[in-house]
Parts: C-alpha cells; sequence; structure tokens
C-alpha cells in the first residue's frame, strides 16, 4: 500500500472497521490516521463526516505512533517484572523509542531479554488500548494512590482540567496518544540499550534507568536496522579513540573534557593546518582571543540574558568573569579597535578558538558532545548589500572542505524564528524577515534545496544548518551560518559609509566544520577508523624481517620522514606474522617489510590496507606514489 490513502467518511464510522475491511485480512499495513492536521488512533470513531488519511508505517507520523505504542508495550512488560517500577516517560524518538523508569538501579543488560519475552506474551494477547479521559484532579488521586510519583508530577504542571489515560490489560498510562488499536498490531521489536537518564534531564533530581528499543513493522527491516546499529557500534569514535590510542576522558579530572594523545594529535593538527591554509586563501586573517572576559561583555551581548545556564561564570577580584562559550565577542573587540570604513569591508576574521559551555552531564557523548572544545570559528563583518556574496562564499568553502574529507552528501536546514515565540528571540520583524530572506536566497542560488525549520534560530538571528551524511547515511551536525543583525546593535559595532555617517555592520557567524573534537569523531566513524592516508598519524610502518635489516629499515624510515611522510620502524623482536597483524589493527595504510631481498635491490616490499601485497618496488617509487597521495588528498582508504 501507498505511504497515504484517503476516503472520505461519515460520522460514526469506526476507522479500525474500515481498515480492517480493506481486504479479507484486514490491512495490517495501516498504522493511523490523519484528520485535518490532527493524527489519530484506529480505534477513533468519526464525531463528523471527514476526510480521513491513512498513514502506513512510511509516513514518520505513524512510525511515531508505532514506537510510542511499542514503548508502552515495554513499559508493561518491566511493571509485569517489577511491579514497584514507578514510570518517568516513554516517548518515541528518531529511531526507535525509550522509556524511564525508577526500578532501584536493578535492571541490568541481562533483563533486557526477559523484557522482551513477556512483551512477546503481551502482543499474543492482542490486548485492547482503551483511551479514558479523567478530571486531571481524579489522575492525581489515582497516580498517588498507585505510587506513581514522577506522574503525579507531570499531572501538576498540566493547566487542562482533563487528560487522557491509556490502558492495556491491567496496565495503565497518562498518554495523549494515540496509539495502535491493540498490542498484537505491535510486529517487530527489540531492546537494544540501558542507560541512566536524570528525571526531566535535570542532574539535582533522581538518576533513572532508561530502557531503549526500537521498532518496525516488518521483522527483515527490524534485521536491516540491527545490522546497522552492530556495524555503527564497530564505527564508534569511543571505542576507535581507546583502540587507536587518540584520545581519552578522565572523569577524576572533569566529564566532556577530552586528552588528545600524540596520534589524535597529528590527525587533529593535520585537519587545522588544512583548515588555516584555505582561510587564508579565501581572505580570512586568523586571530586569537583570551579564554575569559568580564561578564559585563556578555551582558552587553544579550548571551548573559539568553544563554546564562550553559556558560561557566565565576569572581575575580570582586568581579564576575565568563569561561567564553563562544568567540564572538572577542572579535568584535578586535573590530572596534579602530575605525572601519566601507571601503575596509568586508572583514572576515577566523579562529580556532576553544570555548567552554556547561552541558548536563546526561548530554556528554565521547567527542560529540562535550564542555570544552575547539571550535573552527570565523565572524564576517560587512554590509547589507554584500550578505548574500558572503553567505555564498562560506557555502562554497563549507562544500570543498567537507568534500575534500569525503562527504558528498548532506542535509541543509534554513533555521527561523518561531513567530509565536517572539520573547525568544532579539531583534524587529523587518530585520528577521531580511535575515531569513537573506540565507534563502543564497541557498536558492547554490541550488541547494533546504528544509526550513521553525523555532529552531538562535536568539540573535536565523541560520543554516549542513548535516553530513556518513558512510551509513547518518546525520551529523557539521557547517553552520548565521545571521546576526542585533550584536552589532547592541555592542555598537559600525563602519563609515559613503555618506560619512557611522552604519551598524551586518555580522556573520559561520563555522566550517564545527567543533574540531565532534568534526574528527565523525571522520573516524565515517572511515571506520581506516583513514585516508593524508590524515592517517602513522602513514607508514617499516618492518625489517630480521634483526640485521634493521640498518636497511633505519635508512628507508629517514628517506620517509624527508619525504614529510609519517612513518616509524617497528622493531624485529617479535615475529614478521605478528607485526603485521598488529599494524593491520591499527588500521596503517601502507606496511613495507625490509628483509635481505629487498635490501640488496634497495627496494620495499608493499602491504595496503585493504589489499594486501602489492609486490615490491623501488623506494623512489614508492616516495612518489604516497606523496602523490597526500599532496592530491585522496579519499581512497
Amino acid at each position: 500500500m501507498p505511504e497515504r490513502a484517503s476516503a472520505d467518511l461519515k460520522t460514526g464510522t469506526n476507522l479500525v472497521e474500515v481498515v480492517d475491511s480493506m481486504d479479507g485480512r484486514g490491512d495490517k499495513t495501516i498504522i493511523a490516521a490523519r484528520i485535518g492536521t490532527s493524527i489519530v488512533g484506529l480505534a477513533t470513531v468519526l464525531a463528523e463526516d471527514s476526510k480521513v488519511e491513512f498513514l502506513t508505517f512510511d509516513s514518520p507520523e505513524a512510525r511515531e505512533v508505532y514506537r510510542h505504542t511499542a514503548s508502552h508495550v515495554m513499559a508493561q512488560a518491566v511493571k509485569t517484572l517489577y511491579p514497584d517500577a514507578k514510570l518517568g516517560i516513554g516517548p518515541a524518538i528518531q529511531e526507535g523509542f525509550y522509556y524511564d523508569f525508577d526500578v532501584g538501579g536493578k535492571l541490568t543488560d541481562e533483563d533486557l531479554p526477559k523484557i522482551e519475552n513477556i512483551m512477546r506474551q503481551l502482543v499474543k494477547q492482542d490486548l485492547t488500548f482503551e483511551r479514558t479521559e479523567m478530571a486531571r484532579d481524579e489522575a492525581i488521586t489515582m497516580f498517588s494512590e498507585a505510587g506513581e510519583t514522577y506522574k503525579v508530577e507531570l499531572l501538576e504542571e498540566i493547566e487542562e482540567p482533563t487528560v487522557s489515560i491509556y490502558r492495556q490489560g491491567g496496565f495503565t498510562d497518562l498518554c495523549r496518544g494515540p496509539h495502535l488499536p491493540s498490542t498484537g498490531r505491535l510486529r517487530a521489536f527489540k531492546l537494544t540499550s540501558l542507560a541512566g537518564a536524570y528525571w526531566r534531564g535535570d542532574e539535582t533530581k533522581p538518576m533513572l534507568q532508561r530502557i531503549y528499543g526500537t521498532a518496525f513493522d516488518d521483522e527483515a527491516d527490524l534485521k536491516l536496522y540491527l545490522d546497522r546499529l552492530e556495524e555503527a557500534k564497530a564505527r564508534d569514535h569511543r571505542r576507535l579513540g581507546t583502540d587507536l590510542d587518540l584520545y581519552s576522558i578522565h572523569e577524576e579530572a572533569g566529564a566532556g573534557l577530552a586528552y588528545w594523545h600524540p596520534k589524535g594529535s597529528v590527525i587533529r593538527r593535520t585537519v587545522e593546518d588544512f583548515w588555516t591554509s584555505e582561510h587564508e586563501k579565501r581572505g580570512y586573517s586568523l586571530v586569537y582571543t583570551p579564554h575569559i572576559a568580564r561578564a559585563r561583555m556578555w551582558e552587553a551581548s544579550g548571551h548573559l540574558e539568553y544563554y546564562k545556564e550553559n556558560m561557566y561564570v565565576f569572581d575575580v577580584d570582586n568581579e564576575q568573569y565568563v569561561l567564553k562559550p563562544m568567540n564572538c565577542v572577542g572579535h568584535i573587540l578586535i573590530y572596534k579597535s579602530r575605525k572601519r570604513s566601507y571601503r575596509d569591508l568586508p572583514i572576515r576574521m577566523a579562529e580556532l578558538g576553544t570555548v567552554h559551555r556547561r552541558e548536563r552531564s546526561g548530554t556528554l557523548h565521547g567527542l560529540m558532545r562535550v564542555r570544552g572544545f575547539t571550535q573552527d570559528d570565523a565572524h564576517i563583518f560587512c554590509t547589507r548589500d554584500q550578505i548574500v556574496d558572503e553567505v555564498i562564499g562560506v557555502i562554497e568553502l563549507a562544500q570543498y572542505m567537507l568534500s575534500t574529507f569525503g562527504f558528498k552528501d548532506y542535509q541543509v536546514d534554513l533555521s527561523v524564528r518561531d513567530p509565536e515565540k517572539p520573547e525568544h528571540y532579539a531583534g524587529a520583524d523587518d530585520e528577521w524577515a531580511d535575515a531569513e530572506e537573506a540565507l534563502a536566497e543564497a541557498l536558492r542560488r547554490k541550488e541547494i534545496p533546504f528544509t526550513r525549520m521553525e523555532g529552531e534560530a538562535v536568539f540573535y538571528g536565523p541560520k543554516i544548518d549542513i548535516k553530513l551524511l556518513d558512510a551509513l547515511g547518518r546525520g551529523w551536525q557539521g557547517p553552520t551560518i548565521q545571521f546576526d543583525f542585533n550584536l552589532p546593535g547592541r555592542l555598537g559595532v559600525e563602519y563609515v559609509g559613503q555618506d560619512g555617517n557611522a552604519h551598524n555592520v551586518v555580522m556573520i557567524h559561520r563555522t566550517v566544520l564545527g567543533a574540531m573534537g565532534r568534526f574528527i569523531a565523525t571522520v573516524l566513524e565515517h572511515y571506520a577508523g581506516a583513514l585516508p592516508v593524508w590524515l592517517a598519524p602513522v602513514q607508514v610502518s617499516v618492518l625489517p624481517v630480521l634483526e640485521k635489516n634493521e640498518a636497511y629499515a633505519s635508512g628507508v624510515l629517514s628517506r620517509l620522514l624527508e619525504s614529510g611522510v609519517r612513518a616509524e620502524v617497528v622493531s624485529s623482536q617479535q615475529k614478521l606474522g605478528y607485526r603485521i597483524r598488529a599494524k593491520t589493527m591499527e588500521k596503517v595504510p601502507y606496511i613495507l617489510v625490509v628483509g635481505n631481498k629487498e635490501e640488496e635491490s634497495g627496494g620495499v616490499a608493499v602491504r595496503k590496507r585493504k589489499v594486501g601485497d602489492q609486490g615490491t618496488v623501488s623506494l623512489d617509487e614508492f616516495v612518489g606514489r604516497i606523496r602523490g597521495e597526500i599532496d592530491s588528498k585522496s579519499i581512497e582508504n
């Protein structure tokens, strides 16, 4: 069946009866329905004549209904195993669902198969989901008597006088719905992991246990997803960071703070050197700014008003200072250090600036989400007439940088403000409209399709967000281009125009790679740790066959190092086969084996990663080959 099918139906029609009559067996591919702008469950009985759009699993809205149903079945299974467990929340998420429980820390990974088995029993029972509307106060009493303190907390914050309750079998939950008509329509699911999660993401509140799972309407699709999940685990940058000795995070020193090891530092320095070179070619001036500044600067900029919960604020000599969460204020101070004319614009300032942000501990994730990171930051100071051309220039730079690292596919969002919440944003309506149109025009000129995302703008202006798609098709945050007409006005960032008067500049905040750690983590996962030669921390390992070949191996090493190739010699103390396996596991691009034959001919026996033995060639030939790969930044890995 297609993703959507429509029908005009009369008052009193039961949707599940319509669906079950679509063929002799009942069309089990239909999961939910849309009436107007509302998504409803198939148990709905129409209150009036309606045009109904039936939705299958291919629809994002239907997937959410399906997976949210799975979370309720899982919660019922947990309560069956642990009757005293207290329920948190259980939403559908992008690729599955989760539910939070207070079980006193009793759950372990060994419990997941047990919970799954009970879920299968509940599915076989084909329990009906029954929706009931109840007075809020009555619901508070009911959940209080059941000891469901977290549900009571949620209810006490609801302003509506009535709430909806869902029941299946002996299980009751507070929920807006909708759900599948019954548990029997849940066909394929898997519980995938167990994690800790603070109640409502607040570190001052109890730590709950979160069970993650996923659900599909077909066993084959579930298997494909689980296979991809296993591949993702093998590519996890946290695992690769340990296996390849790239970085570490030490809880005793502070969560979310990365320590770069020698090999990881080589990768990072290679990325940063390339970044620096490309920016200088495009007219950017590199600057450095301090890590702290007086809080008054961040108050004037508006950050303390809109962003304080993510900032580190501390006292120095009875005055508040801020550990900078971003670099823009420092670049503004450099700009304002002298008078600027329209003839000076645009001015492009770039900095690999280290910043710190107060992220909640529950959100920290390897290099992807940290509290201290270096951002490939830049700010463009320009006139309104220069905006579109400058944004196009940033897009072109981002495209070139991403393609060089092997990212060919990406998704683009235009993040704009939520028109219903103007209090969350600074600036006038006409300025916002002009800014949003300027970014959209730049994307149109580059013929880049984009999705308009309401409510995703930062407080000072709209932005373009580019998400990289890796080898598994996963999206990662990449380049960001942010329009800002607010900070220049707040901080008096001006230029002298042709008319001799002072005018506020327009600022463009932008990154083309994002946070360095996050970008390198993305690259690691994209290549599963087998980095292209130009990025690999060790590009060549030289393996002498015997101890008497070590002098020749040292000569090969010297030649490689002189040619700008990152190389090492691995001593002959261990067997050759063991050393080859070890370097293969370390994902070194080239292994050169040198024995008596190679020493006599002045050659090297070449083994290439993922290819194997390539025979013996002269050292000159090999150096020319690898230098070609490095210089061209070949992404062959």
